[in-house]
């Protein structure tokens, strides 16, 4: 059964930084995309970025495009997201998902979550 864990959130004041990270067990990740999304309090659960499975190709929200992003390293089954330049309203649960691909929409496995919280 593939489990995904979250690591690396915390709280960090506007401007800062934060590298998340997800490992997964049980499971090669090497032939699935994987992605990051986020869940606000009050708010549905967003995409913010992912990656395929090669690390060929990457894909992100609007809104953080040139501040977040995203990796991973097979060998170590391991995926990465780095925030830059964080604000406030980044403030959220962040949760790592597999997927059969990249779009929003392809990713069916979750992990647990990890509360990021930027304060101004």
């Amino acid at each position: 059964q593939v489990r995904l864990v979250e690591s690396g959130g915390g709280l960090v004041q506007a401007g800062g930084s934060l590298r998340l990270s997800c490992t997964v067990s049980g499971h090669v990740i090497s032939s699935y995309a994987m992605g990051w999304f986020r869940q606000a309090p009050g708010k549905e659960r967003e995409f913010v970025a992912s990656i395929s499975w090669n690390g060929g190709s990457t894909y992100y929200a609007d809104f953080v495009k040139g501040r977040f992003t995203i990796s991973r390293d097979n060998a170590i089954h391991t995926t990465y997201l780095q925030m830059n330049s964080l604000k406030p309203e980044d403030t959220a649960v962040y949760y790592c998902a597999r997927g059969v691909a990249t779009m929003p929409q392809d990713f069916a496995s979750w992990g647990q979550g990890t509360q990021v919280t930027v304060f101004s």
